[in-house]
Formats: C-alpha cells, structure tokens, sequence
C-alpha cells in the first residue's frame, strides 16, 4: 500500500487522481494544491509546489511513497533533482524526470539540437539571439511561408508563433528577442519551417531504460470550430486518432520513440516519467513539432480512461526502473474529450459563476479544472472549466455521449467547441 502525493490543480491531475484513487495499491491520496474534482477523489493539500522545501516537509511529515509530478515547470525547475539530492528524501519514488531530462520541455533549441543528433525527423531549423537577430531574419529568407517562431523557455503554452508573410515574421523575431515580448522565455528563438500535415500526440512512459507506449491522442488547440482564432490550452481530445494505424505506428516508433529513449541513454540522462511526442503526420511520415516531459492536458482526461492497467503498479515501476516486467493494458474503445471554457478564453473572462447540471452527467466521466468549491455547485475560477470524456466502441457514440453531457452542465458564460473529432470521421 503506497501513500502517494500528485502536484498540480487542472483536468489532467483530476483524471491522474481519479485513475490513482481506483487503485488497490492506493492507501491515502493527497493532491497539492487540486481542485473541486480531486477532493472527490482524494484530499487537496495548500501547497506551494514550485517552494521544493515545504514540498519536502510535507513529505516527510507524511510519510509519503510516491510523488507524481502534473505540470512542467516544477520538473523543469528540478524538483526530482532536490528530492535526489536530499538524503531524507531520495527514498520517495519520483515519476518525473531531473533536470537534464526536463530540458526536452523547457529548452526549444535543446530539444531540436537533441533531435538532429540522434536522427529523429523534425522541421528545419536555427536558433537566434538579440545578438544574432540579423542573421535570424537572412535565414527566415530561406524559408517558405509560413514561418514558425517558437520561445526557447516556458510560456505557458503561448510561446509559438505562425507568421504568414516574412514581413510579420521578421517583425514578430524583433518582439519576441529585442523587445522580450515573452520575457527571459524568449531570449533564445527557434525559427522553423512550418509542416503541412495533422497533428496529433503520442505519449510514453519510460523508467531510465526501457519504456512503454500508451494511448496516442489528436487535441484541439484553438478556440474556434475549423480550427480558428487563439491557441488555447485545449478544447478537446480524441483517442485513438484513427488514421495512427500501425503501419504510422510502427514509423513513429523506430524512427522517433526508440532514437528518443535510446539517445537519452546515449547522453547520460537517467529519464524516468513520461514522455509526450508532439508529432506532425506529414504524408504518413511522423514529425517531431516538440517534446513534453509530463502529460498533456487534456489528452491525459482522453488516454486514461483507456489504460486498463493499474496505473499505481506502472507509476511505481517506472521509478523503480522495472517497466520491463509490466503489461499495459489498452482498452479498444474510443475516448472522447470535450473541454468546457469561460466566456472570453483565452482572453479576459469572469469566474465565480455557479455550476448546474452535474448530477444530470451519464454515461460520461467529468475532469474538473477550473473548478473551487465543494458540494453539488462548484464555482468557475478557471478559463478551463471541465473536460467531459466518454467511451464507446465507435467515435461517433463517444462523442454523442459527450455533446449531450456538455449540454446538461451549465454556468454564466458557458462554451466549448461543437466540432471536436469532425475532421477524424473520414478516416
């Protein structure tokens, strides 16, 4: 029996609490700081997790097994490095990389420079600073249109840019590293050349040495239907993406999981934790668009409901460095995920507004987000409310299940996109 500690407080946490807590290996959750939907599952904690030491104090005081590690930036910051270094502390098992691994997510131009050594496709690329901003905008000249800017650091998601002329994208470098339009995230600048093709996500679990891959997932970034207007966090998620048949599979696998893992070995970098691909299909060859070291949301609120395993007994094997002894089981059936937002995200939006509907759900599992209070009716105090997931044997059910449930629940403000999984209905 483990007692085990998740860091974070969006969907992807609620669903990484909700598989946890189903777990007979679970003896006591605790979630730092969660939300309305972990206190369903387990007990929110008011923590401070990128403050290491109190997370540590906490730990102890606890008596803590496990800790899983939801969002980037406490990884990219290093907190399996404090908790490895601490003699008290190095006997928690840590599902999470250190820093060296982390710099997958949290550097741009260490992640393209990681590819090109080891093999793994991605698009055309040069990094810049202010110092080389002349040579930045010579080298967009050689690119078609259009033209993509990425911050080398973490920007919350935002830190990517598509410029369709040279004139915007030229533009678009001087903000980004003369005027610092994302802060020290953008005083390195990754220009790429853009690929044509359909995204979609593929995530692994690796433990140092070996690695198993779970469910691959297509999200649903910007706010509008057809793909239109800002980039969001999410607005939805399929899984499986259909045309990832295994013929692409295989592609992905030899030509971008195992160069990934084994090149990690090859540098020195112990990786244990997950491992999200962010792939571009272009033609029915994968693409690297850029490596996550944690789950992505809300792909995680899709993929999880369809891992038949015990996620306890995984998590636990990656950190002990024993994945090679364990099966993963995946469900068959189709998830589908669609994210309801406040009126004006990702802009300005109000929060505070009651939450009707939730006891009406069927046949659908809720992932709160932004989400406080306790009780029947919750409060709004995100721009991501809530993921609504369902499985079924066909697409076309799972997300029947899904829009007749987005429709139940409601609040002030209340949106979400009507088309997720359209564009897959083809393939």
């Amino acid at each position: 029996m483990m007692q085990i500690l998740i860091l974070g407080s969006g969907g992807r946490e609620h669903a990484l609490a909700w598989k946890i807590a189903q777990s007979p290996r679970c003896s006591r959750l605790f979630i730092a700081p969660g939300n309305a939907g972990t206190s369903l599952v387990g007990e929110n904690i008011d923590l401070q997790i990128h403050d290491f030491e109190s997370v540590g104090e906490f730990v102890q005081k606890h008596r803590i097994d496990m800790i899983v590690v939801g969002p980037e930036e406490p990884l990219v910051n290093g907190i399996a490095d404090f908790f490895a270094d601490n003699p008290d502390l190095r006997h928690v098992l840590m599902v999470g990389p250190r820093k060296t691994g982390a710099a997958l997510e949290g550097s741009k131009a260490f992640a393209k420079e990681f590819m090109a050594r080891n093999g793994i496709p991605t698009a055309r690329y040069r990094s810049f600073s202010k110092e080389t901003l002349n040579e930045g905008k010579t080298f967009l000249e050689t690119l078609p249109a259009p033209y993509v800017l990425k911050a080398d650091g973490l920007a919350a998601g935002k830190g990517v840019v598509i410029s369709s002329t040279l004139e915007e994208a030229k533009q678009t470098l001087d903000d980004m590293l003369v005027k610092e339009a994302f802060g020290k995230a953008s005083a390195t600048v990754v220009v790429e050349e853009f690929l044509q093709g359909i995204e979609l996500s593929v995530f692994a679990i690796a433990d140092g040495k070996s690695y198993h891959l779970l469910p691959s997932a297509k999200d649903y970034k910007r706010v509008g239907e057809k793909d239109t207007g800002p980039n969001t966090g999410g607005m939805g998620a399929i899984s499986p993406v259909p045309f990832a048949n295994k013929d692409f599979m295989d592609k992905v696998e030899h030509r971008v999981v195992k160069p990934t893992i084994e090149g990690l070995k090859k540098e020195g970098i112990h990786y244990c934790g997950f491992l999200f691909f962010g792939l571009m299909n272009v033609k029915g060859d994968p693409y690297v668009i850029e490596y996550n070291v944690r789950l992505g949301d809300p792909e995680t609120e899709a993929i999880l409901p369809r891992i038949g395993s015990d996620l306890v007994s995984l998590l636990e094997a990656a950190a002990r460095g024993t994945l090679h002894s364990l099966k993963v089981d995946i469900l068959p059936d189709y998830a589908a995920t669609v994210v309801l937002v406040s009126g004006g995200y990702p802009g300005a939006y109000e929060k505070g507004f009651a939450v009707t509907g939730i006891e009406d759900v069927k046949d659908s599992m809720l992932f709160f987000a932004g989400l406080k209070g306790e009780g029947k009716h919750p409060l709004t105090s995100g721009g991501r409310v809530m993921a609504i997931t369902s499985l079924a044997p066909e697409l076309f059910e799972a997300l029947r299940r899904s829009y007749e449930n987005a429709g139940l629940v409601d609040y002030m403000g209340k949106y979400y996109r009507r088309d997720i999984g359209k564009d897959l209905m083809g393939h």
